[in-house]
């Protein structure tokens, strides 16, 4: 569709269940997944494995396992650290590279048109790919949005040059969105946000149904309420383990599914193997209305990352290394 101030739209329908009527599978093999469209057409897996605090030493193995258990997206970043050591796990894990989708991020100091463009330079060199499936700024800089809009005008480039094929943005609140809807002309194909029983982000999530845009989790089962400061674990939610008894799944399998049905595209990260393909292990069960009530009814409305309006050149800057 064509919106009023002539941007082109892609809206992807979503019936009850939160399932897309263009899901397709994946691929073949023990495990299927299906795919989410995103606006422009691409498609994305609804589950992808993230790499967040992965050390380089142990993302190899965790990648290929991922792969090898049947997971096809891998969602990685920069400031990572990680983005050699993921691409030498899909090269290790014999998955053709057409069949992965790759997911990476610009850090804030590389953001203005220039850096920006010069950032995917250096990504895919790591990675060791030509073209980026999906590429998103990593947050949002309200102290220089001006940087912020220069480089997501460098990912509209990089997008009508072919280099990435979607591109997106990550820990953007509604007005960071807002403004960012104004100023450039792509609309994102996602936004990455925190985002799991204990904190929904409703009103965010409603902004980005509105424009089209994918809602995608970090953090999908709440780990960031295991190593921040928190009152409660989300794995310890009395309602979520009385959900997951009844299916015989895990409480992190039950999560993960609460995220699907309402059409959220999940990226847990794990490294350990059995991990992995346990979170991968969603799509043999359903939750009914009541019980997804159930987990709706448990936003607590506290964040477990940094403030947005707390990221700074002079807090978060530092130098990403050449590829």
């Amino acid at each position: 569709m064509v919106t009023p101030t002539g941007r082109v739209q892609h809206v992807v329908g979503v019936n009850a269940r939160g399932s897309h009527p263009s899901e397709r599978r994946a691929y073949r093999g023990a495990m299927t997944t299906p795919n989410l469209t995103l606006n422009n057409g691409v498609e994305i897996p609804t589950i992808g494995l993230g790499v967040f605090q992965t050390p380089p030493d142990e993302t190899v193995a965790a990648v290929t396992a991922a792969l090898h258990a049947g997971y096809r997206h891998i969602d990685t970043a920069a400031a990572y650290g990680n983005e050699r050591e993921v691409g030498q796990g899909i090269r290790d894990s014999g998955v053709d590279r057409s069949e992965i989708f790759i997911e990476t991020k610009v850090w804030i100091s590389d953001y203005g048109y220039e850096e920006t463009l010069h950032a995917f330079d250096k990504s895919a060199g790591k990675l060791g790919v030509d073209q980026i499936d999906l590429l998103i700024l990593h947050q949002a800089l309200p102290s220089a949005f001006d940087k912020t809009i220069g480089a997501y005008t460098a990912l509209e480039k990089l997008l009508a040059d072919g280099k990435v094929r979607a591109i997106g943005v990550s820990n953007f609140m509604p007005e960071h969105l807002t403004q960012l809807l104004k100023q450039t002309d792509v609309v994102p194909a996602v936004n990455q946000i925190e985002l799991h029983p204990y904190f929904q982000q409703k009103e965010l999530v409603a902004l980005h149904k509105e424009h089209g845009i994918a809602t995608q989790a970090w953090s999908p089962i709440g780990g960031i309420t295991s190593y921040r400061d928190s009152a409660k674990r989300s794995f310890d939610e009395p309602v979520i383990l009385a959900i997951g008894e009844s299916h015989g799944k895990s409480a992190a399998q039950v999560m993960l599914r609460w995220h699907i049905q309402n059409g959220v595209q999940v990226i847990p990260k794990s490294t350990k193997a059995e991990r992995i393909a346990e979170n991968f292990d969603v799509f043999d069960f359903e939750l009914t209305a009541e019980e997804v009530a159930q987990i709706d009814a448990l936003d607590t409305g506290v964040r477990g990352g940094p403030e947005p309006e707390a990221i700074t050149l002079e807090t978060f800057g530092r130098d990403i290394p050449e590829a």
